[in-house]
């Protein structure tokens, strides 16, 4: 397989993790030990979006053309970073806590526990690392 077919294939998959992320924590109880604040799950999703806007754009737009540019290259890898860096603290919420008052972990429709959440956002980490390489070399 080539390069170019992985960047697609992590794209796609990317925009899956965006989207199902959002769906996931819009109910009132999303699953997890603890809560987490509606601005993070925002921050995700918005930087998620102008990320992927602007990433089909330089993958798809000519070199030489503004949307293909590399100053919309680097504003879309760095929205890819901050949605992973959300994506992170959105698993904050998993993390293991001891005491009496600790609250235990609630589940949800999706999955019973954190293995979904580990996956998306972890190979969101590794996606973007792949984008951050793909657009450093100029392989896309």
């Amino acid at each position: 397989m080539s390069f170019p077919i992985v960047v697609w294939i992590l794209t796609a998959l990317a925009a899956v993790v965006v989207v199902l992320t959002r769906l996931r924590l819009s109910g009132e109880e999303a699953a997890g030990r603890f809560s987490i604040s509606r601005r993070i799950s925002l921050a995700h999703f918005g930087a998620g979006l102008v990320a992927l806007v602007l990433w089909l754009g330089v993958l798809v737009a000519p070199e030489d053309s503004f949307l293909g540019g590399p100053l919309v290259g680097i504003v879309a890898i760095a929205a890819w970073w901050i949605t992973a860096a959300c994506g992170l603290l959105i698993l904050a919420r998993w993390l293991p806590a001891k005491g009496r008052h600790v609250p235990e972990a609630s589940g949800d429709g999706w999955s019973d526990g954190p293995g979904l959440s580990l996956l998306a956002h972890l190979g969101m980490v590794v996606g973007v690392l792949v984008f951050t390489y793909a657009y450093l070399t100029a392989a896309v």
